[in-house]
């Protein structure tokens, strides 16, 4: 998981696991996918394995889904 020591101002480059995140590049924030939203790494909760991008919430993740079926 990552720690408060590793963020450094930017976009974050992560690679989205199963039930973790993998830090490429170091970073304070990712975008959401579908708004465009930054969302502060403390902050992140959804994100998508297969497609590898991150969501600000559950109806960003649910609104990806749909789009996606």
């Amino acid at each position: 998981m990552l720690k408060k020591t590793d963020r450094q101002p930017g976009e974050a480059k992560i690679r989205y696991l199963d039930a973790d995140l993998e830090l490429l590049s170091p970073g304070d924030y990712v975008i959401c996918a579908v708004t465009g939203r930054k969302i502060p790494l403390a902050a992140l909760r959804y994100w998508s394995v297969d497609h590898q991008e991150a969501y600000i919430d559950a109806a960003a993740a649910a609104t990806r889904m749909v789009e996606r079926a």
